[in-house]
């Protein structure tokens, strides 16, 4: 496993951080080739959107990172439920449309990516440090290594 740590200046857009839209590049190329079921913009619910995708080699997992955030950024526009069961149900819903051996980012304040229970394996950490009181922004690379059929 790679862990990197490099500084930039912090932004809502996350992908448009320097050392993160490098990391996009290199892993997975053209972003447009990902699903992101958390545009910057949000528009519709995000378990309603994955449903309608098709199977893809590449996501991004790069909600809200706190239930406060998750107020802040989607109030008004969707059904949402700020208890921890909301983050793991996203997981669920986008790693099962990951074909197998392809590659999840995560983004936010923890390592935990999409783990070992859906079937993926980290292979590379980058750890964005902003400085003075802004949180780093913890980027997981993970790949599909098992394919996992049936969810209970």
């Amino acid at each position: 496993m790679k862990i990197e740590r490099k500084w930039a200046m912090p932004n809502k857009r996350t992908f448009t951080i320097p050392p993160i839209k490098k990391l996009i590049e290199d892993e997975i190329g053209d972003i447009r080739k990902a699903l992101d079921p958390f545009p910057f913009e949000y528009t519709e619910d995000i378990i309603d959107y994955l449903e309608k995708k098709e199977m893809s080699d590449y996501g991004l997992f790069d909600p809200p990172y706190s239930p406060r955030q998750l107020k802040e950024c989607y109030n008004g526009k969707g059904n949402f439920d700020t208890k921890a069961t909301t983050w793991s149900n996203w997981k669920d819903a986008l790693s099962k449309k990951i074909k197998p051996n392809g590659k999840i980012i995560s983004f936010g304040w923890s390592s935990q990516g999409m783990g070992k229970k859906r079937g993926f394996k980290i292979e590379r950490i980058l750890l964005v440090a902003h400085g003075g009181m802004h949180n780093d922004t913890i980027c997981v690379v993970e790949r599909k290594v098992q394919s996992i059929l049936e969810w209970s």
